[in-house]
């Protein structure tokens, strides 16, 4: 069956997901549309503002065919190993292309550019470290060193979608069989656009929304299921779990501080003394934040303090990767029985004992996501996927 991956959060689903999977459909001519999708933490480093498996269920109800959870080991990342993880798992279902949003105002060939890189990495590598800490932002870094070596094609690093799009080629040309790429121009919200437009709206502005009581302003860019959701289910933000935070931050010793995933140059100093004088999350951010360490850097530096994640916790994911499949249609489960055989990965529907260790991180990132709202429910043990008809 051909089928046509998408990599997503939806954070919250609204109109724009739903036109994106619709897209995914027809320019690629896909049977099946697999959504590889973050779990309950993301990728800018914070926690989902509805569960996995609601979010799973309205994908399922409004396009999409298997949804396969993005393990927390890639899902909490920066863009080339968001983009590695969601490849990896696209490419163990034997996907055979790949569709994805961009902000890109100008025509690129992006499988021309992950070709280049691939062939060219070393020469990048070389290039972005003659202006590390230059006092430029990694953006402006990669986007000089592309103007150095590639000066042919205009990249422009600023717009995180386009950062994806162009992590996604990268990743991509590097496997034997690579994915027919479908670049999908972002229709009139931007992706941190804080406007409500007619139909659209970003997934930025429709959290504002919702954390300030304005439902009826984003009724028009939501499908009615999610905007039931999003007023009758348990939704969680930072602040929620500020609390946990700032005492991990604050009852650790330095040394315990110095085993999280990514802690370094001394950073647990400031963000232990942050904490310390802070009484919100908000107020944390502002303090730790440095022109060094931007907002989402941090972000994630708190969400792997929150759940305690060391190093080889991330590498036991990566070296023992897995498809958690979270749902599936009539048509998602016929893929699923009918491909299996030539899948590169395990497919886990189910958490057994013996799969535990395998997945540990997950399980307690889940745990952990739990004790933001009473209302939560399981997370993990005793859940199977949703099916649909």
């Amino acid at each position: 069956m051909k089928s046509c991956g998408i990599i997503v959060e939806y954070n919250p689903f609204h109109n724009g997901h739903q036109y994106h999977a619709k897209m995914a459909r027809e320019l690629s001519g896909a049977e099946v549309v697999i959504a590889v999708m973050s779990g309950n933490f993301l990728q800018r480093g914070e926690p989902a503002i509805i569960d996995k498996w609601t979010r799973a269920k309205e994908a399922l109800n409004h396009g999409v065919d298997v949804v396969i959870e993005l393990p927390f080991a890639y899902s909490v990342q920066s863009a080339d190993y968001f983009a590695k993880g969601g490849i990896k798992l696209l490419q163990a279902l034997q996907c055979n292309s790949l569709c994805f949003g961009t902000d890109h105002q100008a025509d690129t060939s992006y499988e021309a550019f992950g070709k280049f890189v691939y062939q060219h990495q070393s020469e990048i590598d070389q290039a972005y470290q003659m202006i590390k800490n230059n006092g430029m932002s990694y953006p402006q870094q990669m986007t000089e060193v592309f103007r150095q070596i590639y000066p042919e094609t205009s990249f422009d690093f600023s717009s995180p979608n386009h950062i994806l799009g162009l992590s996604y080629a990268k990743e991509n040309a590097s496997y034997e069989r690579p994915m027919s790429l479908y670049p999908l121009k972002r229709e009139q919200a931007g992706y941190h656009d804080p406007k409500i437009h007619k139909e659209f709206a970003s997934a930025t502005a429709i959290r504002q929304a919702v954390f300030s009581n304005e439902m009826e302003s984003i009724s028009s860019v939501l499908p009615q299921q999610v905007l039931l959701d999003l007023t009758n289910t348990a939704l969680v933000s930072w602040s929620d779990y500020w609390p946990l935070l700032k005492y991990k931050l604050i009852s650790s010793s330095i040394a315990e501080l110095q085993e999280i995933y990514q802690m370094k140059e001394g950073i647990e100093y400031r963000l232990q003394e942050a904490a310390k004088s802070s009484d919100s999350f908000l107020s944390f951010m502002e303090k730790a934040k440095t022109k060094r360490y931007t907002w989402t850097r941090l972000q994630r530096l708190a969400t792997y303090s929150l759940n305690n994640v060391r190093q080889v916790d991330i590498e036991n994911t990566w070296n023992q990767s897995y498809l958690s499949v979270l749902g599936f249609t009539e048509k998602g489960q016929q893929f699923l029985s009918k491909e299996k055989k030539n899948f590169q990965l395990p497919l886990i529907t189910k958490v057994s004992k013996d799969l535990q260790s395998q997945l540990a991180l997950d399980i307690r990132s889940d745990q952990i996501y739990q004790l933001g709202n009473k209302d939560i429910s399981e997370q993990r043990f005793g859940r199977f996927p949703i099916r649909l008809p």
